[in-house]
């Protein structure tokens, strides 16, 4: 085995999915994974403290993500539009992962142990847009409520976009979920 591969973690996330979708999360061992990407247990507890870092590989990048594209919104553009610009610009970045987004979301809910991380998971990306919005100069009330609520327009998007159709573009399910939530909250 070598004893360094630049894309050891992708390759761990690859065979971590695959195990865990033919013998279920619970059913897989740390060194299964390591052995199914062609690697050491040693150079799997490298990149993961344990196997359900695996499954939120992704996740470690992505909220940074967000705040760059929230920071490429031209300064004189109010919350809304900063949150939404930004989101809608995540969205396009990760719409060619749909099928590894799907299978993600079957494993995690089909564990239980793993719903306190994906919950995590909104909060790390909560605090990163509050922290765009901070330092844009939004006051910490309103900076702190609009990434709640972009967040749970995030999820909701992405429900929509993994049980809709397989031509669905995130970013249109997105727009249909802000579109939703004024509807609800003016009504």
């Amino acid at each position: 085995m070598p004893r360094w591969s630049p894309d050891a973690a992708l390759r761990m996330e690859a065979a971590a999915m695959t195990l865990f979708a033919d013998q279920g999360y619970a059913g897989t061992t740390v060194p299964q994974i390591a052995e199914a990407a062609g690697l050491t247990t040693r150079t799997f507890f490298r990149h993961f403290a344990d196997k359900r870092d695996v499954l939120f590989l992704r996740d470690r990048e992505f909220p940074q993500a967000v705040s760059d594209f929230m920071a490429s919104i031209p300064q004189e553009r109010d919350a809304a539009a900063i949150v939404r610009e930004g989101l809608a610009a995540a969205c396009r970045g990760i719409q060619g992962w749909r099928e590894q987004i799907a299978r993600r979301r079957s494993i995690i809910q089909s564990e239980p142990a793993l719903h306190e991380r994906d919950l995590l998971r909104s909060h790390y990306l909560a605090r990163a847009i509050e922290g765009s919005l901070n330092q844009r100069g939004i006051a910490p009330g309103p900076a702190h409520a609009w990434a709640a609520l972009a967040v749970t327009c995030f999820d909701l998007a992405v429900d929509r976009w993994l049980e809709g159709s397989a031509d669905l573009p995130l970013e249109d399910a997105l727009t249909t979920v802000w579109t939703d939530m004024r509807e609800w909250f003016t009504a």
